[in-house]
């Protein structure tokens, strides 16, 4: 019925995959490729606008890449789809939505502002905790494996 914008997903995706595939380095975004299927073109931007809006971190050099900025419970999907929704201008909305009549302005458009107020409410209310923590339960497997702690 409602799709989701393509941008958005992948961010979703993206940052899930950081949350749950992230170790002790850095993960590069050829990984979230390899694994996600997502493509490159889109999702260098979409990583840039989460480091842009402190959801991600990212790391330099050889062996960087991308981290959480903040700890897996206190990032929510709705700060991850307001962040893309940010890369659409309001100039673009406008021009998308003609005048309409009064019926459409009135009753419809109210009604669709309604039902993204409700769903943002809900994202607001999942983390990626909660995510990484559906995928685990499902039993999908982790692409990097938790180090191996030899202390004793």
């Amino acid at each position: 019925m409602f799709r989701l914008p393509k941008k958005m997903l992948f961010a979703i995706e993206a940052v899930l995959d950081i949350a749950y595939n992230a170790v002790d380095t850095p993960v590069q975004s050829a990984e979230i490729t390899k694994r996600q299927g997502i493509p490159r073109r889109y999702l260098e931007q979409v990583l840039q606008q989460l480091v842009r809006v402190d959801i991600l971190t990212g790391v330099r050099g050889p062996r960087g890449g991308y981290r959480l900025a903040r700890e897996r419970r206190r990032i929510t999907v709705g700060e991850i789809v307001r962040a893309i929704r940010s890369l659409e201008t309001a100039a673009d909305e406008e021009e998308a939505l003609p005048p309409g009549s009064r019926l459409g302005q009135e009753i419809v458009r109210p009604l669709w502002a309604e039902l993204q107020e409700e769903a943002i409410k809900k994202l607001d209310a999942l983390t990626i905790e909660d995510l990484s923590n559906q995928a685990r339960e499902r039993g999908i497997p982790r692409e990097r494996a938790a180090p191996v702690d030899f202390s004793i």
